[in-house]
């Protein structure tokens, strides 16, 4: 099936027309996605919590799209809407895509100011530098972003969006390609952190953001329903302790439901799962040891 193009919201936060203010902006983003789980990870990281609120939406998308039934009365309590649609039709009456996650609302006008993961990424790492905790890292240190965009950019080809090609491959070939394209890069990272204790050393980047989603969902979703699944996360030694150690990380950890991923893959793979069976395994506890 043939997804509908998302139309790109494109407002710049720090912006003359959209300010940084206390309250002023919302994100809304969902524990399945590795893609919106990025910014919900960074806003907790750089202490942004006073400045952007959050809502979440349900794991599992209905024919209506995301909905807020985590919420009581299953409707969002600042922007009062049940589907996300909503917000996207607030913003545009003719808007003719998929409502998509992360987005950010504008919460004074009920609007949207973008929708782009990367985008928002960007423009709170370097748009708020006045407003971001004291002890905040630097996750995007100008001395290192030619290597930080070159590491992205494999990343997001190879693991963050290669795991999906692997999954949507319609031959063999095709499936071996990107099945070999993912795991010899998940094995070029092992590798890579053999000795050191981030991708970039001591420090916490941007980079370290985008890996770990894609690791958080690899033995719960991706070995199964991706069949990505030549071996375990735990089989890799240094991705494995690389990733338990980012997930001590309270940003990391307090967005991270794998009950959540795992249902969300599940039931959102009707094609694949059509008696809707949630995995019970595998065990998750072991991210703690």
């Amino acid at each position: 099936m043939t997804k509908t193009p998302v139309p790109h919201f494109s407002g710049i936060l720090g912006s003359a027309a959209y300010p940084i203010e206390a309250g002023r902006y919302r994100l809304i983003w969902s524990e399945i996605c590795p893609w919106s789980q990025r910014i919900a990870i960074l806003r907790r990281l750089l202490g942004l919590e006073d400045i952007i609120s959050e809502g979440k939406v349900n794991p599992v998308i209905t024919e209506q799209g995301w909905q807020f039934s985590l919420d009581e009365g299953q409707r969002d309590p600042v922007l009062d809407i049940d589907y996300l649609m909503a917000i996207y039709k607030q913003t545009d009456a003719d808007y003719p895509g998929r409502a998509t996650i992360p987005v950010i609302v504008e919460v004074t006008t009920k609007k949207i100011v973008n929708n782009e993961s990367q985008e928002i990424m960007l423009q709170l790492e370097t748009n708020f530098s006045d407003f971001v905790k004291a002890d905040a890292p630097d996750l995007y240190p100008e001395n290192l972003r030619a290597e930080i965009d070159a590491l992205n950019a494999i990343l997001l080809e190879e693991i963050n969006q290669g795991v999906y090609k692997v999954k949507a491959a319609k031959t063999q070939a095709d499936y071996e390609k990107y099945f070999n394209i993912f795991f010899n890069r998940l094995d070029e990272l092992d590798a890579r952190l053999a000795d050191r204790r981030f991708l970039f050393g001591e420090q916490l980047t941007d980079s370290d953001i985008r890996l770990y989603v894609s690791l958080a969902r690899f033995d719960v979703a991706y070995y199964t329903t991706f069949h990505a699944n030549r071996n375990h996360l735990t089989d890799f030694p240094n991705l494995w302790r690389y990733a338990k150690e980012l997930y001590q990380i309270p940003a990391f950890r307090e967005t991270t439901n794998f009950d959540a991923i795992k249902k969300g893959f599940a039931l959102n793979n009707l094609e694949g799962n059509p008696n809707h069976i949630i995995p019970l395994g595998p065990d998750t506890s072991i991210w703690n040891k």
